[in-house]
């Protein structure tokens, strides 16, 4: 937590700084020629007084998180994963007096590394189970000991437990990604299956249920429902839909499937399949009464539904928050109940739809400090950092801090006068936030957006641009124009032709914004194109006005900034920069980075931060020059720089705290120590 005292001394010596850069140098009275100082002297002095000093000031955790990803429901407790920490926290909570009764920290694998939370979780036999990310791990938690065991791994780092199933008979199934494929564990015996490949270049399980015989796995990228017969490994497709599979249930003989806003139903032998249209909707989670009556929970309000088979619509049950992601959805006779992902536990009586919402963090939750998703510098006044279904509002002149709920990720903020908007995912919603934390939605960019990246605003024409990228096997992203006050949304899709768009940079001056462009769009699609392009789109005629791929075979850019006619780009999966004369469309400078981010422009200067290799910041001209090195690896999207005016000190995350960098160029390059535990 910040504290003011400190943020204040912080503030007043940023204030001072010009002074301390440049500044009149108090000697004696000279006694001779020899005790004068020429100007020069005096500045290097000073230069070398302002390089020596610490250049870097801590302010605890950037962000602080409660979400939760995977929950499961056993004899009267809740268990839920937590989201962003290191390593995971499992909590057991009492769903009667909705208290968190004790929890526990996942191991860290040996073999595989660090945890960062666990989507997949499922109870046989009184255990409950845990699969993890980006380590593809299993756990085992005893609630009658209070034990936690790592089991076995499904792979190396990088990879997911998407999901989870247990069988009648006890088994554990997973899903995983990157290998697409479903892995079973039998707990008597430790032994682990691998029913290998369900469908050509498919990446993700990201859905399962499991009966007596059967497994029934969702499949994202291919956008299959299959049954998999657990005897014998032999896989039937059971639906096919126009996007991934993300919530799979089983009651009695049938099977549910929801594929983007269709809910699939079928029976378990493939026959007598039905589709209900879902319009705007997308489902989270299934959950069945032991009628057979499907209870579902909704995107983007958060609304629960029902069904049954033979409905040719869906019945709106209630909203337990709005805007809200469920996690889990459990049925207990004519009550829901449900986890969310911003960290929260709700019950609605399915006859009246009336809800009641518990704060996790309240209920007693163990937080901790995330990986911050987005930042924004509101200069001398605010400082607001994004995180999982949040954001953290810093009272610059006193100190002071607070943290409000989003529904969403918020990946990129901007400001406009007093009020901030920020592009969420994974709905693709635009949304302002006043001074006095009032959320207002501008509404959603549609079109299979729902991964907005960049975020900013055109004073001139008091409108917000976006650009975005589609979800699973689509290659055409869009360039959104919003107004603010309306809400109205221009979206171009496909204005580079096949692929998504994962940054702009405004030249409000000449009403042009440059687009950077991604060959492998919301991925699971093979790219069409084999290098990623930079088009220049008129804000006036809504055209494009050119297309240039600046270097073959570069597949993704992270970020493009123009200045002073230059074109300056980062490329992610290719990581190194270039500048690109924008009069002549030719490269002038270019050179590999040890990692991708965002770019950013101060005092006539262009910089660069990045991650992967331990965190470094660049400036870059006819080089990309060393400013400072050791800020971690900790951001969530993209490491940002955000410069208080008038300085060279930039804020920014070491590790995951907030600081206050020093980033002068005239210096050496600044070495950042780690986090003194």
């Amino acid at each position: 937590m910040l504290h003011s005292r400190s943020l204040r001394a912080v503030l007043a010596a940023v204030a001072a700084l010009p002074a301390l850069l440049v500044p009149s140098v108090a000697y004696a009275a000279p006694q001779g020629p020899a005790a004068v100082q020429s100007p020069a002297a005096k500045n290097a002095q000073a230069l070398k007084a302002s390089c020596d000093g610490t250049g870097v000031q801590r302010f605890g955790p950037a962000s602080v998180t409660g979400a939760i990803v995977g929950a499961v429901t056993h004899e009267g407790r809740g268990y839920v994963v937590t989201r962003g920490l290191k390593p995971p926290v499992l909590a057991e909570i009492d769903l009667t007096t909705r208290k968190t009764l004790r929890s526990v920290r996942l191991p860290d694998a040996p073999a595989t590394g660090e945890a960062e939370g666990a989507w997949a979780t499922a109870v046989t036999d009184g255990k409950v189970y845990v699969g993890t990310y980006p380590v593809p791990d299993l756990y085992r938690f005893d609630p009658a000991t209070g034990g936690v065991e790592h089991l076995t791994s499904f792979g190396r780092s990088g990879g997911f437990v998407w999901s989870l199933a247990a069988a009648p008979d006890g088994k554990i199934y997973a899903g995983t990604y990157p290998d697409g494929r479903v892995h079973e564990y039998d707990p008597a015996t430790g032994a682990v299956r691998d029913f290998g490949v369900l469908a050509a270049g498919e990446r993700y399980v990201r859905s399962l249920a499991a009966d007596d015989h059967t497994v029934y796995a969702g499949l994202l990228d291919k956008a299959k429902l299959v049954a998999i017969d657990r005897a014998s490994g032999a896989v039937r497709e059971l639906a096919a839909g126009g996007t991934g599979f993300g919530a799979v249930a089983e009651h009695g003989d049938r099977v549910l499937g929801a594929s983007g806003n269709t809910l699939f139903d079928v029976r378990k032998d493939g026959s007598d399949g039905r589709a209900v249209d879902l319009g705007d909707l997308t489902l989270d989670m299934i959950g069945f009464a032991g009628d057979g009556t499907a209870y579902v929970s909704s995107r983007p309000q958060g609304a629960v539904y029902r069904y049954r088979t033979g409905d040719t619509a869906l019945t709106e049950v209630g909203t337990p928050k709005l805007g809200e992601e469920t996690r889990r959805l459990v049925v207990e006779g004519d009550t829901l109940r449900g986890f969310s992902g911003s960290g929260g536990m709700w019950t609605m009586d399915v006859r009246t739809g009336q809800a009641e919402f518990t704060d996790l963090i309240e209920a007693g939750l163990p937080t901790g400090s995330e990986r911050p998703q987005s930042m924004l510098l509101d200069p001398g006044r605010t400082l607001y950092v994004g995180g999982h279904f949040s954001l953290t509002i810093r009272d610059l002149r006193s100190g002071e801090q607070r943290r409000i709920w989003l529904p969403g990720e918020p990946k990129d903020l901007v400001r406009r006068g007093d009020k901030v908007y920020a592009a969420i995912y994974p709905s693709g919603q635009i949304i302002e936030i006043d001074r006095r934390d009032r959320i207002r939605s501008l509404g959603y960019l549609g079109h299979g957006q729902q991964r907005p990246w960049d975020l900013e605003y055109d004073p001139r024409t008091d409108k917000l641009l976006v650009a975005s990228a589609p979800l699973g096997a689509n290659l055409k992203g869009a360039l959104s124009v919003v107004d603010p006050d309306s809400g109205q949304m221009d979206v171009y899709v496909d204005v580079i032709p096949d692929q998504s768009l994962m940054s702009l940079s405004l030249d409000s001056r000449h009403g042009v914004v440059y687009l950077g462009g991604d060959v492998l769009g919301g991925g699971g699609a093979p790219p069409v194109k084999a290098s990623a392009s930079v088009a220049a789109f008129d804000l006036r005629s809504r055209k494009v006005l050119w297309q240039v791929d600046p270097v073959a075979g570069y597949r993704t850019f992270q970020d493009v900034k123009v200045h002073d006619g230059v074109l300056y780009g980062v490329y992610k999966r290719n990581a190194s920069w270039f500048a690109m004369d924008l009069a002549t469309r030719t490269i002038t400078h270019q050179g590999p980075l040890p990692g991708y981010g965002e770019l950013t422009v101060h005092r006539n200067r262009v910089f660069v931060s990045t991650f992967f290799g331990g965190g470094n910041a660049y400036e870059l001209g006819t080089e990309a020059k060393l400013v400072a090195t050791g800020l971690g690896d900790e951001w969530y999207t993209n490491p940002q720089l955000h410069f208080e005016p008038g300085s060279w000190n930039a804020w920014a995350l070491a590790g995951r705290d907030l600081a206050l960098i020093r980033l002068d160029p005239r210096c050496p390059a600044l070495t950042i120590p780690p986090t003194q535990s």
